[in-house]
């Protein structure tokens, strides 16, 4: 009898919460900001005030924020929570990385509620719980929110720009690519038609640099956020060529931005530098928005790419695989036709293939007057089968090579080489009927400083003198690519 009881007992306390009443206590109150609740009220008021007001197309449905202390972080903050405070919420879920716990997967926090100086938010636990059922490794892990700050920093800007709201509390631990596509997923899907849903992505950007560097650093990295290319920024962030701290839940942020059909938009960059005034060892800070523009389905105003969701990527990538394969094997282009509005507008693109990781052919159209998956149909062609450098692909290779797209904005001559963005634009010489192309990944995989980039373009893709980027009679142009590949979607 005595067994029992203790069994009991043990059981008991073993299924007691984490947290009392499920209610989580500040970590970093008095630390990260204000603990007085009138001098946070104020501090708050004064990042939103001081943040310009911006205006978008259409509703904010994410918004990355940093997640510092306010004196450092905050007046940049205020530009997120400002763009998104034109709507009111219902459900905002907040993604945030785990700075001092290494778990796999993501924590749902899917009970009770968490306390600031401004009062207690409660979890809105049916969307919650609807999430950590998902999968496995979802589920609820205690030890991810015990000391975190990232995710707790985030709720007083919350608590100040909108009312009666619930919160969805998610840390997220070490992930795989296909998991952050499988949490996207899952968020899309709970998130479905309703308007009434924010996401709030918690993230700093590259640490401890000097201040000229981590701004061209994150500079690189906030034009592959604009480009919703999150494929690259996983994978640039795991190499260390980019910097993110919450690069996971940016990731997440990207696929579902994609799946929804997103446009992002960077409001607000600095680092701590700029407020300490010390630019040794600076740490920087974004503000950026995703909103659904009424231009979806066209090109974007200015030279942005349009931004293609994630099953259009795909689509485009099967296009190509099959029209290869097709004429490879058969000698015949079959006519795969895709019922996309959005495929079937004009655009440039390039299809690249690849072979044990060596480049095997690539060819595209800069500016193209066709359908884009008619381009791109074209271009997969003749890359496998039009490239000088290289003979015409066999059938024996077909499965040992892979695709890559790069869809293109239509270029823009520039008059100073200081405009080039090394890794974010693609560049054109010419000069009389010479001239050579430089997709942007060019400048990623190379690691070439732009002097060195813009003389190779010159010597090895225009046959021109290799300083001929210095002659006032060249035109320089730049563009910008949306690039993605089999690799990392299919």
């Amino acid at each position: 009898m005595r067994r029992l009881t203790f069994i009991l007992i043990l059981l008991v306390v073993m299924a007691r919460p984490a947290f009392p009443q499920n209610i989580k206590l500040p970590n970093v109150s008095g630390q990260f900001y204000d603990a007085d609740p009138k001098k946070l009220s104020q501090n708050l008021e004064a990042y939103l005030k001081d943040a310009d007001t911006v205006a978008v197309e259409d509703d904010v449905q994410i918004v990355i924020a940093p997640h510092a202390g306010y004196v450092y972080s905050g007046p940049v903050a205020g530009y997120s929570f400002k763009a998104a405070s034109q709507k009111q919420f219902k459900t905002i879920v907040i993604l945030a990385p785990s700075h001092f716990y290494g778990f796999a997967g993501a924590s749902v926090w899917s009970q009770g509620g968490f306390q600031t100086p401004l009062g207690t938010v409660a979890v809105d636990e049916e969307f919650a719980q609807k999430l950590s059922a998902v999968d496995q490794q979802f589920a609820f892990d205690a030890q991810a929110y015990q000391k975190e700050h990232s995710l707790e920093v985030e709720i007083p800007f919350l608590q100040k720009t909108f009312m009666d709201f619930k919160i969805v509390p998610v840390i997220l631990g070490q992930m795989s690519y296909a998991s952050c596509q499988k949490l996207a997923v899952a968020l899309d899907q709970l998130i479905g038609k309703r308007s009434d849903v924010l996401v709030v992505v918690s993230s700093d950007m590259s640490h401890y640099h000097q201040g000229a560097a981590a701004r061209a650093m994150d500079a690189i990295t906030l034009a592959s956020i604009e480009k919703l290319d999150a494929a690259v920024l996983y994978q640039q962030c795991r190499m260390g060529k980019m910097e993110m701290c919450g690069f996971v839940p940016v990731t997440t942020a990207l696929l579902l931005a994609q799946s929804r059909g997103l446009q992002a938009k960077v409001l607000k960059y600095a680092h701590s530098g700029d407020i300490t005034g010390d630019n040794s060892r600076v740490v920087g800070y974004s503000s950026v928005i995703f909103y659904k523009s009424h231009l979806s389905g066209q090109e974007t105003k200015g030279n942005a790419v349009s931004v293609l969701n994630l099953e259009q990527k795909k689509q485009l990538l099967t296009l190509a695989r099959q029209t290869i394969e097709n004429y490879v094997t058969e000698h015949k282009v079959k006519n795969i036709q895709i019922d996309d509005a959005r495929l079937s507008y004009p655009q440039g693109a390039f299809v690249t293939i690849h072979k044990n990781g060596q480049l095997r052919g690539c060819i595209g159209h800069i500016v193209s007057d066709e359908p884009l998956q008619k381009t791109v149909r074209d271009m997969a062609i003749a890359a496998a089968t039009q490239d000088p450098r290289f003979s015409a692909v066999r059938a024996e290779e077909l499965k040992s090579i892979d695709l890559e797209i790069s869809v293109l904005s239509r270029p823009w001559r520039i008059k100073d080489i200081g405009e080039i963005q090394m890794g974010v634009h693609g560049v054109i010489i010419s000069k009389g009927r010479a001239h050579g192309v430089f997709l942007p990944q060019v400048a990623t995989e190379t690691q070439w400083s732009k002097e060195k980039f813009l003389s190779e373009l010159c010597s090895q893709k225009a046959n021109l003198p290799a300083n001929c980027w210095q002659d006032p009679a060249t035109h320089i142009e730049i563009f910008t690519a949306d690039v993605f590949g089999e690799r990392e979607l299919l």
